[in-house]
């Protein structure tokens, strides 16, 4: 693993030392890593939604395809 210095002003670091605490994170290092963690979540989660949003139409999400997905999660469940 890589170590990576930063600065921060006085009234950021107050902030991590705030969040550390509060949230249960051992150390400021740990908070860090989950907010780079969520971010990259969602970039992610951006791509993926602006390739579904400029993918081609598969199908109507009218009535009949909502009650079809009901009936293929109910199935599920009583398996």
């Amino acid at each position: 693993m890589s170590t990576m210095n930063i600065s921060l002003p006085e009234a950021l670091k107050s902030f991590v030392d705030e969040q550390v605490n509060s949230r249960g994170f051992g150390t400021s290092s740990e908070y860090l890593r989950e907010l780079i963690r969520k971010d990259q979540e969602r970039l992610q989660l951006r791509g993926l939604l602006l390739a579904g949003a400029s993918s081609k139409v598969a199908a109507a999400a009218d009535s009949a395809y909502f009650a079809t997905l009901r009936d293929r999660i109910g199935s599920r469940t009583a398996a």
